[in-house]
């Protein structure tokens, strides 16, 4: 250990106080001997450090910060340069408010469109997230404070997250959920993880020995920080025992007496604790150091800047009939949407930044060249018809030459602690769509919003420029492309299905109860429909350019791929070579193709350059279930080469020496996922895959409710006290939503409707204990009065113990002066 001299003056109190927060974003410190406090703040795109309430949850608005474009809108760049860089910033902005522990990026995969986090996460294919995660973290981290990659996995939905027990086969575990994970650890070097809150395969991740010990410290020998996500604690000694080391927020001292006993009665060895404090303590001081080596100030409009380049290379352009793109000198343009006035930017919940500049559509056309002929709104933001708006908007368009119709999904749509619940646009905006149509069929859309949507309604525009969420100068990147002062050269990190229907988690999103089955295995996303052949709205990788491209001369070498591209058309832009792999075995099921290398070009019209993808550790590789390790199957397996996952331009095989491995299936258990075709899978297969028989996915509803149960299954609650709760939460709900509460009713179902009962002591700081809760059980489940009791008798206790906490501290205090 690092810091075993200093750990020996620490007494067992204070080593046990230094595992949970101090308050809501800072840990514990011990101003005797040096031990300082760390500030930990949101800010996957942007630093979110609340200038007051830093004790609460908080809803107030952060420190102006430069709100950077999402997670998903940069993995459309494919350039992981760019995420390197959008990183330095990021830690420059945190070194210049103090913050220790920036907690992003986030990693989870996409496994089906409608998580309400999607916004906040890179893309479908791990390689690709694994990889733009990584130039994060190295750009954060090169200021000397740390990244912190989440959430600590098979994190894939929002609601009942808190609860809900992800079923997975291991190998789709490895190969799909952890891959990412595993390349912001090795070749980020991450030095803080942040688990999830869910259980995985029936324990919760950060007591998942299997995930925190064996696969994060023993076989990516991960040296740094584990820390919950908020309120994400279940049991403290089971967490401290897998290593988790911070548990944040603070539970006022609660779960440090927690591992005081377990420590006292030999359930925990104090080697452990020390362990975990050592890695912490060395957190602290590396950390620390960054504010005495770095400018404390930064350059807003530089960084600004930076953003603007950052949305220019993630927007993507999708569709351009006629090349109506970019728009002609001389057009005359009718702005019409709602979006236009107030740009989406960004989404919702705890990544929310309040920027220190912020670029509008309406204030940025002199500056473009676009001749705008006027603005409408068209519609209502929030979903409700408005005949008017229509009517105006389409007087206008008539007048135009071409339109721009912005539109998207609101701000409450996609958040934090909700999934959507469809992959439409609303209404308004299409019956919008629909009559502008019938006075000018010239529409260009511009797409506001972080995931994937359906889109029936393509044939009625000529071009659609997706912008996703382009942080506070998307707005101004949006018309330099549309102007053609910027080529895009974007494209999309996921996959755009048909129709929600096609997804291959479709029946099995998202858990509803007490389980989420992963049915689908290996094939989320693109790896589904290629395998599949499912017709999609836009593949994996698809996005226009206002050149062309053409490849040739493909070279395959035991080291990787080099081929020729050439910019066929007029002007300069840059391209992304794909790299997929395709084993031509079937003894072991596969996807078709699989990312596995990428590269982004920039190419001067009529030049050619060479372009080389490195294979590496991660090309040829399978997790075998048999052998619990990565093995490689010799075989002879395409090497392709594409603008995207289905426009393969180049392809040659090599065959690959393997590692001699048995099969790991039996191939006549398994037809679906031998075939792909996995969006319905019996769970009599899916038992044959995992091995076991899959938990009841459903509550027990005999059961008294306890802690781990949420505030929605207070409907079937023995107690009256507690049904009535019930339906109190779930009106307030929809009232709150009819008046146009919109994100107080969200508030409502994350924080209080899917929470479970723990929620009420982990995420209070203090304000409730496990034993209040115990007594607040007691009443949900019928024994109203005697719960009643319990609850004022544990906190006239909890108060009593801190005065007598606060008297020995004082004394303590005075025995070291």
């Amino acid at each position: 250990m690092k810091y075993k001299d200093l750990i020996k003056e620490l007494t067992l109190e204070e080593k046990a106080s230094l595992m949970s927060g101090k308050d809501y974003w800072q840990t514990q410190n011990i101003d005797r001997l040096g031990i300082s406090s760390m500030f930990l703040a949101d800010g996957p795109h942007g630093i979110r450090k609340q200038a007051v309430a830093s004790d609460k949850l908080g809803l107030n608005a952060g420190i102006p910060a430069t709100c950077f474009p999402t997670a998903a809108t940069v993995a459309n760049s494919w350039n992981v340069e760019l995420g390197e860089k959008i990183g330095e910033y990021l830690g420059e902005e945190a070194v210049a408010q103090k913050v220790n522990v920036l907690l992003g990026p986030g990693v989870n995969m996409k496994r089906n469109p409608l998580c309400g986090r999607n916004f906040e996460y890179f893309s479908e294919d791990p390689y690709l997230a694994g990889k733009m995660a990584a130039g994060y973290i190295r750009g954060v981290q090169s200021h000397g404070i740390s990244a912190c990659v989440k959430h600590f996995a098979v994190n894939n939905q929002e609601e009942r997250r808190m609860s809900i027990d992800t079923i997975v086969d291991e190998r789709t575990l490895r190969e799909i959920y952890l891959t990412a994970f595993e390349i912001a650890v090795k070749e980020g070097n991450t030095m803080t993880i942040m688990t999830s809150y869910n259980k995985l395969n029936g324990t919760y991740t950060n007591e998942n020995m299997h995930l925190m010990q064996d696969i994060l410290r023993r076989e990516w020998d991960y040296k740094g920080v584990v820390v919950t996500d908020w309120g994400g604690s279940n049991d403290r000694v089971a967490g401290l025992l897998a290593g988790n080391e911070l548990e944040m927020p603070t539970t006022a001292g609660e779960t440090d007496r927690e591992i005081i006993e377990a420590i006292h009665s030999g359930k925990i060895k104090e080697e452990v604790l020390d362990a975990c404090v050592d890695r912490l303590l060395e957190l602290i001081f590396t950390t620390e150091e960054a504010y005495k080596k770095h400018h404390v100030e930064f350059d807003i409009e530089k960084h600004h800047r930076v953003a603007q380049k950052a949305a220019e290379e993630s927007i993507v352009l999708l569709k351009n009939e006629d090349n109506i793109l970019p728009l002609r000198f001389g057009k005359k343009v009718a702005v019409i949407g709602d979006f236009a006035k107030d740009a989406r930017y960004q989404g919702a919940g705890s990544s929310i930044v309040n920027p220190t500049i912020l670029d509008h559509t309406l204030n940025c056309f002199e500056e473009s060249g676009i001749i705008s002929i006027g603005y409408e709104p068209g519609f209502e933001r929030y979903g409700k018809n408005n005949g008017e708006k229509v009517n105006h908007a389409c007087a206008l368009a008539e007048k135009a030459d071409v339109v721009l119709l912005y539109i998207g999904l609101d701000e409450v749509t996609e958040a934090d602690g909700l999934d959507r619940q469809s992959m439409k646009i609303p209404k308004n905006q299409i019956d919008l769509l629909n009559a502008l149509y019938k006075v000018n069929p010239n529409i260009v859309a511009i797409l506001s919003c972080g995931t994937a949507v359906e889109m029936p309604w393509i044939d009625k525009v000529k071009g659609l420029v997706h912008g996703y969420l382009g942080g506070q100068a998307g707005a101004r990147s949006i018309l330099r492309v549309l102007s053609g002062d910027v080529n895009p050269s974007g494209k999309l990190a996921e996959t755009y299905p048909v129709r929600y229907e096609d997804t291959p988690s479709f029946l099995h999103f998202s858990g509803k109860e007490a389980s989420v089955e992963y049915r689908e295995s290996i094939y989320i996303g693109y790896r589904y429909y290629d395998t599949a052949n499912i017709d999609v709205l836009f593949p994996f990788g698809y996005g226009l350019s206002y050149t062309t491209f053409e490849y040739s001369d493909i070279q395959v070498t035991r080291d990787g791929v080099t081929l020729k591209l050439t910019n066929s058309g007029r002007v300069a832009g840059m391209e992304i070579s794909q790299l997929y792999i395709g084993c031509k075995s079937d003894k072991i099921f596969r996807p078709k193709r699989e990312l596995k290398g990428f590269v982004k070009v920039f190419i001067n019209a009529g030049e050619t350059k060479t372009v080389t993808i490195p294979f590496d550790d991660k090309t040829f590789r399978y997790f075998n279930v048999k052998t619990n390790s990565w093995e490689i199957e010799e075989a002879e397996y395409n090497v392709m080469v594409g603008s995207s996952s289905v426009d393969i331009r180049l392809m040659d095989t090599i065959l690959v020496k393997g590692t001699g491995a048995p099969l790991p299936y039996d191939k006549s258990k398994l037809p679906s996922y031998y075939s792909g075709k996995t969006n319905d899978v019996t769970v009599e297969e899916f038992e044959n895959l995992i091995g076991y028989k899959v938990p009841v996915p459903t509550w027990d509803r005999t059961k008294p409710l306890g802690y781990n149960d949420t505030i929605a299954q207070c409907q079937y609650a023995k107690g009256g006290f507690a049904r009535i709760s019930y339906h109190v939460v779930v009106f307030a709900h929809w009232y709150l939503r009819k008046i146009g509460k919109r994100e107080t009713a969200n508030l409502i179902m994350m924080s209080i409707y899917h929470m479970p009962f723990r929620g009420i002591a982990r995420m209070t700081g203090g304000v409730a204990n496990m034993a209040m809760l115990d007594g607040i059980l007691m009443m949900v489940n019928g024994h109203f009065f005697k719960g009643l009791r319990h609850v004022l008798k544990e906190r006239s206790k909890m108060l009593m113990d801190r005065k007598n906490v606060k008297k020995l501290a004082m004394l303590v205090g005075k025995k070291y002066e």
